[in-house]
C-alpha cells in the first residue's frame, strides 16, 4: 500500500520522509559507506538478502540529531563485522540479557529478602522496570532505544548478594584495595568474568555501553565538565524513578508503611490527587484512609497500585516536559556536541525537591525499619564471616578465582567471588564453610 501523507508532508507516523534528492539522505549515504558498499547480506539463519540500509535509515529518520546513532559508534575492543539485521547496541543488549550474571539477578534482593515474602522486587524485576521506564523516555526524546535498554539491563548486574548491606560489608573488607563498587564490578563482569567466546574474555560490548557504565562507577567525576551521553543520563533518572516508586509499593504491601503516613509528603499528595481525579472521587472518599491500605480499592483496583502508577507517571511526565524544553536548543547538534555543551537532563525544581523529601522519608521509615534491620544485620554477618574465612583459607576459593589471585590482590578476588553470588548461593556457601574445613567452595 502506498504511503499517504498529510498537507504538511507527514506520514501516518508523524514523520517527514525526505525526498530522494534531499541533502539529508545525501549526508546519510556519505556517513554509511560501509552499508552502501555491501548493503545486501545473504545469511542462512536470517534469510536471504537483508538490506542493512533499512536499519541505518530507520535511525536516521526516527532519532534526533543529538541521539547516539549506531553509525557513530567507536566500536569494540575486539573488532567484529556488522551483523546482518541488528545494530551494535541491539547486540550489546542481547549479550547482556543472555549473560549468566544477568540471570543471577533473579536471586538477589532489592531491599527486602526472600524471608520477608515473595511479592517484593528482586534485582531482576527492578532492572526490567528501569528498562521499561528508560525506553519510554528515550522514545519520546528520540534517543537510541537499543543503547538505552542495554545500559538499563546492565546497570545493576554487579550488585552483590543482600543488596546494599552486602555492598557495605564488601567495601569495608576490601578497604585496602580501594573498597567495592557494584557499578565498577559490573564492568569487571562484562569485560573479564563472563565467558562467551573462545578468543577473549567478556562480552566485547560497544565502547559507548562500557563508557555509560563507567560513568555510573564515577558519578562524582561525571557530574562536572563534559556531560554523559543523553542515553546514559536517562537510565540513571529512570533507575531513581523506578526504585522510589516500587519501594513505596513493596513497603505498603508488606505493612511497613501506611498511605496515611505517606500523605505527609507533597509528591504523594499530588499522586493521590491524580488518583482521585481519575476515579471521580469528588466527595473525597479516599481521604478517609484505613489502617490496612493494601486492601483499599478504587474502581475494583487496589489503591496502592493506583498510587504507585500515578507516582511513576507524575515523575516521568515532569522529566519529559522539562527535558524537551532543555533539548529545544540542541536540535541539529550531534551527541558529542550536546555532551560538550554540558546539557544535563533532569526534573523541574519543584519535583526535584519533592523527590528528595520522598527519598529521605524512605530512608528513615523503610530502609531502617525495625523489621528490616535484624534481617540486614544477619545477612551482613554471613557475608563478613564468609569473606574472613576465605581470607584465612584462600585454598577454599574455586579454581577460577585461585588463578585470578595469582596476579591480583587476594582481597579483590574474594570480593569478586562473593559479589557474583545470589543470596541463596551465598547462604549455601556459608553453610558449607561451617560444616566442612577443607575443599574448595562451588563456583557460580
Amino acid at each position: 500500500m502506498p504511503e499517504t501523507t498529510g498537507p504538511d508532508g507527514r506520514n501516518e507516523l508523524g514523520l517527514i520522509r525526505p525526498a530522494p534528492d534531499s541533502p539529508v539522505l545525501a549526508d546519510f549515504t556519505l556517513t554509511s559507506t560501509h552499508l552502501a558498499e555491501n548493503p545486501l547480506i545473504d545469511t542462512p539463519s536470517a534469510g536471504p538478502l537483508i538490506d542493512l540500509r533499512r536499519f541505518a535509515d530507520r535511525e536516521h529518520l526516527l532519532l534526533a540529531s543529538y541521539a547516539m546513532h549506531s553509525r557513530d559508534t567507536a566500536g569494540r575492543v575486539h573488532p567484529e563485522p556488522p551483523h546482518a539485521y541488528r545494530g551494535p547496541f541491539g547486540r550489546d543488549r542481547d549479550r547482556i540479557l543472555h549473560s549468566s550474571a544477568f540471570r543471577r539477578l533473579s536471586g538477589k534482593m532489592q531491599v527486602f529478602t526472600g524471608e520477608m515474602g515473595t511479592y517484593h522486587r528482586t534485582r531482576l524485576t527492578h532492572t526490567f522496570e528501569v528498562a521499561s521506564v528508560a525506553r519510554t523516555i528515550a522514545r519520546v526524546l528520540r534517543l537510541n532505544e537499543d543503547l538505552t535498554e542495554a545500559l538499563a539491563l546492565m546497570h545493576d548486574i554487579g550488585h552483590p548478594p543482600f543488596g546494599h548491606c552486602g555492598e557495605d560489608v564488601l567495601s569495608a573488607s576490601m578497604e585496602d584495595v580501594g573498597g567495592f563498587s557494584h557499578n565498577q564490578f559490573a564492568l569487571t563482569i562484562v569485560e573479564q568474568l563472563e565467558q562467551r567466546y573462545h578468543a577473549f574474555s567478556g562480552l566485547n560490548l560497544s565502547s559507548e555501553t562500557l563508557a555509560g557504565q563507567d560513568t555510573r562507577a564515577h558519578k562524582s567525576e561525571a557530574a562536572i565538565g563534559r556531560a554523559p551521553l543523553l542515553e546514559v543520563q536517562i537510565v540513571d533518572l529512570a533507575d531513581s524513578i523506578a526504585y522510589d516508586a516500587h519501594d513505596v509499593d513493596d513497603a505498603l504491601q508488606m505493612g511497613l508503611l501506611s498511605v496515611e503516613s505517606l500523605m505527609r509528603l507533597q509528591i504523594i499528595q499530588r499522586a493521590m490527587d491524580r488518583v482521585r481525579q481519575k476515579s471521580g472521587d469528588s466527595a473525597g472518599r479516599l481521604s478517609r484512609l484505613s489502617a490496612d491500605s493494601s486492601k483499599m480499592e478504587v474502581l475494583g483496583n487496589p489503591m496502592r497500585q493506583l498510587l504507585v502508577h500515578e507516582l511513576i507517571d507524575l515523575q516521568v511526565g515532569d522529566l519529559l516536559k522539562h527535558s524537551l524544553e532543555q533539548l529545544q536548543a540542541a536540535e541539529g547538534l550531534s551527541a558529542d556536541q550536546v555532551r560538550d555543551a554540558g546539557i544535563r537532563l533532569g526534573h523541574s525544581d519543584d519535583v526535584m525537591l519533592e523527590r528528595t523529601e520522598l527519598e529521605q522519608f524512605l530512608f528513615r521509615a523503610v530502609y531502617r525499619h525495625p523489621r528490616l534491620m535484624p534481617v540486614r544485620e544477619a545477612a551482613a554477618d554471613r557475608v563478613a564471616t564468609l569473606f574472613a574465612t576465605l581470607r584465612a583459607t584462600p585454598a577454599r576459593l574455586p579454581m577460577r578465582f585461585r588463578r585470578r589471585a595469582e596476579t591480583m590482590p587476594l582481597n579483590r578476588v574474594i570480593g569478586e567471588y562473593i559479589a557474583g553470588m545470589t543470596d541463596g548461593f551465598c547462604d549455601q556457601q556459608y553453610e558449607d564453610l561451617s560444616q566442612s574445613s577443607h575443599g574448595p567452595l562451588a563456583d557460580w
